[in-house]
């Protein structure tokens, strides 16, 4: 696998209690087949992180939520142009003043045996 490329969504700007989507493309598909599964869990983490606090796991496999995670934050994903490309969302609704910060999207991949994150 060659370099995997993260793109982001632009900076947003919200009100309170409206609903805003934060989208991530990664240019290669990157995923795992869970043990004992023919189904693909995409290696897509959203993080959200404050001015000087580490970043705050939201969303892994694309979908899946911690339990410290907002109940009003959830993610989702799509597949597209025959393998060669992903889309993710991260979906915050009723947005509240404490969701303010610098969210990431991040790829977790292998090169070469070795794990990188993006």
């Amino acid at each position: 696998m060659g370099q995997v490329v993260v793109t982001q969504s632009d900076v947003k700007s919200v009100e309170l209690s409206q609903t805003v989507s934060i989208d991530c493309k990664v240019n290669t598909v990157v995923y795992r087949y869970p043990e004992g599964s023919t189904s693909k869990d995409y290696y897509i983490s959203w993080y959200l992180q404050k001015p000087e606090e580490t970043p705050k796991l939201l969303i892994y496999y694309t979908t899946m939520k911690p339990s410290s995670a907002p109940s009003r934050m959830s993610g989702g994903g799509s597949f597209h142009s025959g393998g060669n490309g992903l889309e993710f969302t991260l979906n915050i609704s009723d947005v509240h003043l404490e969701d303010a910060g610098d969210y990431y999207c991040v790829s977790v991949h292998t090169i070469s045996g070795k794990w990188v994150f993006t």
